[in-house]
């Protein structure tokens, strides 16, 4: 009955959002920055509150982003920056993330203020000459594994295995082998879920 209940809401909110995706979508056949109205969106899905906000961000996201499922469960204040995102089934993304292009795997639980970056050479800094912002850099789809756990205020800036830990406010800006748990800055391995420790 739950299972029914949801679906028939998750329908309902499907319906709500056509004014707003045939706006996203009108205005994303105009030769502007689709990356840029895409967040300026996101920045105005994000600020819907409670349930009603969960339910209207999941709808719009499953309809824009690629592979995305339906179930998917998004805190209020977080913001996408790019379109180049998909997003597993039963994923939960906690309050005020910031996240850019990645592809987040089935049943992960992202904490509450975790920032994911796309990749760690968004900004080149070589010519001294010229101001940082004008450099440019290349951007990174980050992959997050299925069953992830990555605790509040992580940075995370390279991919992620299966069934990873991440300590609150690590750090991760070397690719997390899976079944890691891992903590610090930069994060480093300190425990495999499997129970063998690799640190002291």
């Amino acid at each position: 009955m739950r299972k029914l209940l949801k679906s028939g809401l998750r329908v309902i909110f499907k319906l709500l959002n056509l004014p707003f995706l045939l706006l996203y979508f009108a205005l994303a056949s105009l030769p502007i920055n689709k990356n840029a109205l895409f967040a300026s969106f996101s920045q105005f899905y994000s600020l819907w509150p409670g349930k009603i906000g969960i339910y209207m961000r999941a709808a719009f996201y499953q309809s824009i982003f690629p592979n995305t499922a339906t179930n998917i469960e998004v805190g209020f204040a977080t913001l996408f920056s790019q379109i180049q995102t998909e997003i597993g089934r039963s994923v939960y993304i906690g309050p005020q993330c910031n996240i850019g292009s990645c592809k987040i795997e089935a049943d992960c639980l992202i904490g509450s203020g975790v920032h994911i970056l796309s990749g760690k050479g968004q900004h080149n800094f070589t010519d001294i000459e010229t101001p940082v912002r004008e450099q440019g850099g290349q951007f990174e789809q980050i992959n997050i594994g299925e069953d992830c756990w990555i605790g509040n205020q992580a940075i995370i800036m390279a991919s992620i295995g299966k069934k990873c830990v991440v300590a609150a406010g690590s750090v991760v800006v070397n690719s997390v082998p899976d079944f890691s748990i891992v903590a610090g800055n930069p994060a480093k391995v300190i425990k495999t879920r499997r129970g063998i420790e690799t640190a002291d």
